[in-house]
């Protein structure tokens, strides 16, 4: 009976660790397909991620074309505020602007002129801005820029014809430019960028110094000589006997016995002689 009992457990032992280790080849095949799979994932996702950095240069790419493109279109174009919407036809509308820009403008534009006109914005109880493209963009910039003074007493108004999202972004310029002003700053709104102007003008390096009048140019000579006469008398006071004008004997005697001293003895014959 107990060696059944030793074969038993010995069976069962064996069959524990025939367990144990398919237990971890299991594991080792899971861990090892896993892997594999991950790495094929990973490949597949790394392509996919190169694909889509591609075509999303491609897709900018594409954009700045487009506005580009849209941006030339729109070079020759103004847009002109506050005409009234009385046109029944294109050619009217056409001749409208033609008599605009001839009453306003020192410019003779006829029918050549002008590549198109349109009205924009749905139609209601405001007249609509209209668009015009001119065939060349020297009569636009012409016309640009005799805006402000030919517009100045009238209540209408030009403005360039900018792109959807130039709008969208000089509608937020305009909210940074109204918290500036408010600080004292002075802004302008080019195209798309906001310019701060320094307040002041910077100081001129070579400013022209102003001569002085001929009474601060003697009223400056008097107070020198002044200062010089006074200069001149504290020095006599202070100087020795030597340099007060008078002489005492005393002195006098003993500065000419010391210089007879000096004298070279030739000499002193020679004045001997004479």
């Amino acid at each position: 009976m107990e060696d059944i009992m030793i074969a038993l457990r010995k069976i069962q032992n064996e069959l524990d660790s025939q367990k144990n280790t398919i237990l971890q080849s299991g594991e080792k095949v899971t861990e090892t397909v896993t892997q594999n799979i991950n790495s094929i994932l990973e490949e597949k996702f790394k392509i996919w991620d190169e694909k889509y950095e591609d075509l999303k240069q491609k897709l900018e790419n594409q954009e700045k074309r487009i506005y580009f493109m849209e941006k030339q279109a729109r070079k020759n174009n103004i847009v002109f505020f506050g005409i009234e919407e009385t046109e029944n036809s294109y050619q009217m509308l056409e001749n409208i602007i033609i008599d605009f820009v001839n009453k306003y403008f020192s410019l003779d534009l006829i029918h050549r002129d002008i590549q198109e006109v349109k009205r924009i914005g749905k139609k209601g109880e405001k007249s609509r801005p209209i668009i015009a493209t001119f065939t060349t963009l020297g009569t636009k910039i012409k016309i640009f820029k005799q805006r402000k003074e030919a517009l100045s007493k009238t209540t209408y108004y030009l403005m360039e014809d900018y792109p959807k999202q130039i709008l969208e972004k000089r509608k937020v310029l305009q909210e940074q430019a109204i918290t500036e002003r408010e600080k004292g700053n002075i802004v302008k709104i080019k195209y798309d960028k906001l310019v701060i102007l320094p307040k002041t003008k910077p100081k001129d390096n070579n400013k022209r110094i102003l001569t002085p009048s001929p009474e601060t140019y003697t009223n400056e000579v008097t107070n020198v000589q002044a200062r010089k006469k006074n200069r001149h008398h504290t020095q006599i006071k202070r100087t020795s006997s030597l340099s007060e004008g008078t002489v005492k004997p005393g002195l006098l005697n003993f500065l000419v016995s010391k210089n007879t001293n000096n004298i070279p003895s030739a000499q002193c014959s020679t004045s001997n002689n004479y």
